[in-house]
């Protein structure tokens, strides 16, 4: 059925105008993240050994921060550098998780719920699969989501550029929402 023939819904406390009760928004989110020497990393709120660790202004996990982007982008709320901004002190060092669960209360005032996330950590170190299942129930626990909803993939660069130089590492994400039952 074309789109301006679709019965049209309003999600609550959205202002956005709904096309069918199963209607679902998508958003992408990227992070990256410099490597300094340091005893351990974290990423999707899980502290991991290493012998490197990420900088950044937060806890500078890059899974949280691409996540966190995808979430407002699929809401059409901006950005995690607009609503957590680094040149605020309150967010030096902050937990990054805590910052999802605000993402997910503002889009849930616009009318929108995670129905289901997937992540891609691009990098040479930590390997991720050790970590995925602790990530997952992190994550999935902070959106109010099943694990079984929240995917997380570990893919390294082949030695290539930045990341295969071991520089850093890089997250994309992407969230579905949906509107709020």
């Amino acid at each position: 059925m074309p789109r301006d023939s679709q019965p049209q819904q309003k999600s609550r406390n959205s202002g956005v105008e709904a096309y069918h009760p199963l209607f679902t928004r998508t958003g992408i989110g990227y992070d990256s993240h410099r490597f300094v020497p340091g005893k351990f990393l974290v990423l999707g709120g899980i502290s991991i050994p290493s012998s490197v660790s990420l900088i950044g202004h937060s806890d500078a996990d890059a899974v949280a921060h691409a996540l966190i982007d995808a979430i407002l982008g699929g809401a059409a709320a901006g950005d995690i550098g607009e609503i957590f901004p680094d040149t605020d002190d309150e967010n030096a060092g902050r937990d990054s998780i805590q910052m999802l669960k605000e993402a997910i209360e503002l889009v849930r005032e616009r009318g929108f719920i995670v129905h289901q996330a997937d992540i891609s950590v691009i990098a040479e170190t930590p390997a991720i699969a050790p970590h995925r299942d602790a990530m997952r129930s992190r994550l999935a626990e902070a959106m109010g989501i099943s694990p079984e909803a929240v995917s997380i993939k570990g893919k390294t660069n082949e030695g290539m550029g930045w990341i295969g130089r071991g520089e850093g590492l890089a997250c994309i994400a992407v969230a579905s929402l949906v509107p709020v039952p």
